[in-house]
């Protein structure tokens, strides 16, 4: 590794120790991180097939700790780790049951499901890569000792499905004091983050999208960061949710997708985000540490 990508490396280590570490309940002021923290959107998914063990692989391997996932619910019950509420985009479905059109995740069993390939779209070099199970994807993920923002995707499909993430994730042990630290769950649902919030308190929370900065204070009650794209947003906004503290207290943060350019990157960090989700990483880490 060169020496500025070690550099970069620990800066975003600092930074993730800095989003993650509690500030004092009596000091009102807003403590920034040396840099963002950077989030491998769906793993390093510009480089391997995007929510596979693959692509966090390739997340580690290029050195960042963060990577993102989607979770969604299959016909007999099972949680798998893909973006669509359907197979046909990044599977090979249409060809294994060409008669079960729009070919939805809820309509197929988690056996049928494995026998899909979920990386030859991205590259040949892929081909016979899997869908994975929510639980095959967490011991991955702690094989690879890396940190989750973990997506409650289309909840309103899978009814009950924070409590079944939540029962999963506590199983593999990433409820306790020493992973809670390494996990955030998010959703573009209010309704879902508060059901979480709910459950397990103790869990630090984050809303995907833009709040009204006079409805920030509302979404404060139940969730620790908010998440919106960053054409979204500006340093006024950034500054306005780190005015505000979360449910543990601690003030809000804000992480920032879908960043794969330098320029953009240099402008959000610019505008003061906690973190910066990312299908490029590198890229984003690159720019950090050379402007």
């Amino acid at each position: 590794m060169h020496a500025h990508a070690v550099t970069a490396a620990a800066v975003a280590a600092l930074g993730a120790a800095v989003l993650l570490s509690p500030d004092s309940s009596s000091d009102a002021r807003f403590v920034r991180a040396a840099q963002p923290t950077v989030i491998a959107h769906r793993g390093a998914s510009a480089y391997a097939p995007e929510n596979t063990l693959a692509a966090i692989d390739k997340a580690a391997k290029l050195g960042f700790s963060w990577v993102e996932n989607d979770v969604q619910r299959t016909k007999d019950g099972r949680l798998v780790v893909i973006h669509d509420d359907n197979l046909a985009r990044t599977t090979n479905v249409e060809d294994v049951f060409p008669g079960r059109a729009p070919w939805k995740v809820k309509d197929f069993t988690s056996a049928e499901i494995a026998k899909l390939d979920a990386g030859s779209w991205f590259s040949p070099d892929y081909a016979g890569a899997r869908v994975p199970t929510l639980e095959r994807y967490m011991r991955q993920v702690e094989r690879n000792h890396e940190k989750l923002l973990l997506e409650v995707k289309n909840p309103e499909l899978y009814p009950g499905i924070e409590a079944q993430i939540l029962k999963t994730l506590s199983n593999e042990g990433w409820l306790n004091g020493t992973h809670r630290n390494r996990l955030i769950v998010q959703s573009f649902s209010a309704d879902s983050l508060r059901t979480v919030h709910q459950l397990k308190p103790a869990l630090t929370t984050g809303y995907l999208g833009r709040p009204a900065e006079d409805e920030l204070s509302g979404y404060a009650r139940f969730t620790d960061l908010i998440n919106p794209s960053y054409a979204d947003i500006s340093a006024s906004y950034v500054s306005n949710v780190h005015a505000l503290k979360g449910p543990h207290g601690k003030h809000l943060r804000l992480f920032t997708w879908t960043v794969n350019d330098a320029a953009t990157a240099r402008q959000v960090r610019d505008y003061g985000v906690d973190g910066i989700i990312t299908n490029k990483p590198d890229v984003v880490r690159t720019a950090l540490s050379t402007s």
